[in-house]
């Protein structure tokens, strides 16, 4: 994914990044494979591997599935991958032809993953967590980073998985380090020192942040949700608990954003925050102007060949907690690998999937900047990202991910709009954090309905 477009859905801008969450006249051969009953070849089992072809393309499949065929000669793999996959295992899946095991990340164009959970016709996999992966000796969960396994890989609210989280994307406070070590300052930790900061860079006519647009507020939001409540008042956000946006933790998060886009923001963000402009608004902490914005991975790549201030040096920060020596939380885009229920070999899908993780296939990954959520992957990663992915490591620092609940589409009703794209509007005075807060509440009370809670 090299690319984050502002304001496109994430499907659109995901297959462009550099860490991806996960034609016609092929189509029908792509199908036929897909759709084929033959599931033995010569007394093997053949799985069929549905993945979506990223920015990482489709040879790292390629490899991994020939690393397992290897280890497990009585397993045969069909492998299709494409940039179109949901749209091309879409039409056999209605026909009752599934894969075994698809790699497609939620918040794609096409929907698919969300709509096979709410039919409840994803497998659940939670017991692939205790798996030992195949060649190794330790369980799957062993593997993972702690924070992986959570409201995005269990979106039932419950202890239950689902989905399982493939790659990872570290989104958060993208700064100029060098900048801030000119001048004699620290990477604030805390919301007070981080204010504290801003007052100081403004005397120098340096402004403490800007965003590209405020669509991008998805990921400041989640990390901030989380260490405002906790991680159960974060969920409860997300799934639309009834009244949750009237909460004192409500108020004081949108009360922290409210300060931060009134009194600390580059006075041209709101004007360069739209899809033609808003590399602007990242020009200007290349040149100097701001200290920090809403960013991810992907940065480095889109604004590869801009100009930018004498010695730059790329920065990451987690969002800044409200406590002394609270968690500091990053947002964490994930990808996913998952089963649909209607699968003819779950408990073959299921044994790749935990092959997946192991040491071989996430160093196939790994070459391709596809960074799978296993620990010790980070120190393996190009320089050039490593300092996105150490942030991880800082302490008192923890992963978060996952997304507003998917539910029946309220006519006039748009969580996200109401929370990120209203930063505009409070950022220019045109909403007040009242404003802000009851329409927020009134959308997710709506959505709380519809959800049948």
């Amino acid at each position: 994914m090299g690319l984050r477009p502002p304001l496109l859905t994430k499907g659109t801008r995901r297959s462009k990044k550099i860490v991806a969450i996960v034609g016609a006249g092929a189509m029908m051969a792509s199908m036929a494979a897909c759709g084929s009953t033959n599931s033995s070849d010569g007394g093997k089992v053949t799985l069929k591997f549905a993945a979506f072809e990223g920015g990482y393309g489709v040879d790292m499949y390629k490899k991994v599935v020939a690393a397992y065929e290897k280890l497990n000669p009585n397993v045969k793999i069909d492998l299709q991958a494409s940039k179109k996959i949901a749209d091309e295992i879409t039409p056999g899946m209605k026909a009752g032809n599934y894969p075994d095991i698809i790699e497609l990340g939620q918040g794609t164009e096409s929907g698919l993953t969300e709509t096979m959970l709410k039919d409840k016709a994803v497998e659940d996999v939670t017991d692939v967590l205790d798996m030992k992966v195949p060649g190794e000796s330790k369980t799957v969960k062993e593997k993972l980073v702690d924070g992986m396994i959570g409201l995005y890989t269990n979106p039932y609210g419950d202890d239950q998985t689902y989905l399982m989280p493939m790659y990872y994307s570290p989104s958060g406070l993208v700064y100029n380090k060098t900048l801030l070590d000119q001048n004699g300052w620290k990477v604030p930790t805390t919301w007070d020192e981080f204010f504290k900061l801003g007052d100081e860079a403004k005397a120098k006519g340096i402004s403490l942040f800007t965003y590209p647009t405020a669509g991008y507020f998805d990921a400041f939001l989640n990390a901030l949700l989380s260490d405002v409540g906790g991680e159960e008042f974060y969920t409860n956000v997300m799934t639309y608990k009834k009244d949750i946006w009237k909460t004192p933790e409500a108020k004081e998060t949108l009360s922290l954003v409210q300060k931060l886009v009134t009194k600390y923001l580059n006075p041209n963000t709101v004007g360069y925050a739209n899809g033609q402009d808003f590399t602007k608004n990242q020009q200007s902490v290349l040149d100097g102007k701001s200290l920090f914005m809403p960013n991810g991975t992907w940065i480095v790549n889109e604004m590869k060949d801009a100009p930018r201030t004498d010695g730059f040096e790329w920065g990451f920060a987690p969002v800044p907690t409200t406590k002394e020596g609270g968690t500091r939380y990053i947002n964490t885009t994930i990808e996913a690998t998952w089963i649909p229920k209607k699968a003819k070999h779950i408990d073959e899908a299921k044994k790749f999937m935990a092959f997946l993780y192991s040491d071989t296939a996430a160093d196939i990954f790994n070459k391709t900047g596809a960074v799978q959520p296993i620990k010790g992957m980070t120190d393996k990663v190009d320089s050039t990202m490593k300092v996105f992915y150490d942030a991880y490591n800082e302490e008192n620092v923890k992963a978060v991910a996952g997304s507003f609940s998917a539910t029946v589409a309220v006519e006039g009703k748009n969580i996200k709009d109401d929370l990120y794209i209203a930063v505009d509007s409070v950022a220019s005075g045109k909403k007040s954090l009242a404003d802000w807060q009851n329409a927020l509440n009134d959308t997710s009370n709506a959505l709380n309905a519809a959800a049948g809670k």
